[in-house]
């Protein structure tokens, strides 16, 4: 029984942090090579209007302050698309990370639905004893014999905080 506590803890987790990964990667985005190269263009453009700071030169600095503009508008446009194209990709992992969630779930319920997944000594649910208890207490050992449902709920609450405090730091670029 200690071994299908462990399988479903480690399973839930999984799922967990890999929606956790899609939270980021959505969140982080990634840079093209075209975007960088924009970059550094426009501020090749703003760099060499700043240098021509005298009246005689202020038409050629316009021109470039104008040019650098419109190289920022045609960065601004390929950031959105990009944004948009990555949005859609990320809601489609995003949907097909939930039905795998559901499934999971479902297929745990479904297989430890008669059995108990773990047993754990009274006192170390004491306050909720009742709560997790499947069929109440094992006659043999004393102990409070957990359910499927109520391990589910307590190893998703506790893989869900753990990959939200773990995943920034493993994650990190």
């Amino acid at each position: 029984m200690a071994l299908a506590a462990i399988f479903v803890f480690l399973l839930v987790s999984a799922l967990h942090v890999l929606d956790r990964m899609l939270d980021i990667a959505r969140k982080r985005g990634s840079l093209s090579d075209e975007q960088l190269r924009l970059r550094v263009e426009i501020t090749e453009i703003l760099k060499n209007a700043s240098l021509l700071s005298t009246p005689s030169t202020f038409a050629q600095a316009a021109k470039l302050k104008r040019l650098a503009a419109a190289k920022e508008k045609e960065l601004a446009k390929l950031q959105q698309q990009d944004i948009q194209g990555k949005q859609s990709l990320h809601d489609k992992y995003g949907k097909v990370l939930l039905i795998a969630k559901g499934l999971t779930y479902g297929a745990l319920v479904l297989w430890f639905w008669s059995a108990p997944v773990t047993t754990v000594p009274k006192h170390l649910l004491q306050p909720f004893g009742r709560m997790f208890s499947w069929r109440g207490v094992d006659a043999a050992t004393g102990h409070v014999v957990v359910g499927i449902i109520p391990w589910l709920f307590l190893t998703s609450r506790v893989s869900k905080l753990l990959s939200e405090k773990l995943a920034p730091i493993f994650l990190h670029p």
